[in-house]
């Protein structure tokens, strides 16, 4: 509907979008986001729920850092937006947390989310478009030196980011 109304004017050159799209980033998402429907499918919420109630068994900072690595992970290798559903679905299918410790790792999940796909290039496709368009432009930047720079700067983020709400959660009280 939108590249119709783009169509009728002139500001947007409909034809040169569709060219110059980035269809194998286009089909990439798409197909990431049947993957992980299938993974819902085959119980893969299920057993990071279980995983999650061991790691909230060791209190609520190890609660917090072990959800938000576990979601880095998974948005490193399978997308932001899907990696967010799986572990909301996961925390929200994990019994009996108590709901400091859940709202650390619905937190924790979202942050881990965030910057797990500064590990590796095909974690975000905004990452990938970004790539796209660089290529285009003649500067290549290779999986290798992405993940080079992303190993070195996000464990220590990511840390120290996780650890923020696990100290300020508990001062702003019940809810």
């Amino acid at each position: 509907m939108l590249l119709l109304l783009a169509n009728r004017g002139e500001v947007i050159p409909v034809r040169k979008v569709l060219t110059g799209a980035p269809w194998p980033i286009v089909l990439f998402s798409l197909g990431m986001y049947l993957v992980i429907y299938g993974r819902r499918n085959a119980a893969l919420t299920d057993e990071l729920a279980r995983g999650l109630v061991w790691v909230a068994q060791h209190g609520p900072r190890v609660a917090t850092i072990g959800t938000g690595c576990a979601a880095a992970l998974l948005s490193s290798v399978m997308n932001t937006m899907p990696s967010v559903l799986i572990g909301a679905l996961s925390i929200q299918h994990a019994p009996d947390l108590p709901p400091l410790t859940r709202e650390r790792m619905i937190y924790a999940n979202v942050t881990g989310c965030d910057l797990g796909p500064k590990f590796t290039p095909i974690g975000n496709l905004s990452t990938l478009l970004w790539l796209h368009v660089l290529a285009s432009k003649g500067q290549t930047i290779t999986f290798d030196r992405y993940m080079s720079v992303g190993l070195v700067i996000t464990p220590p983020m990511l840390l120290v980011t996780l650890l923020a709400p696990a100290a300020w959660l508990p001062l702003l009280g019940p809810r």
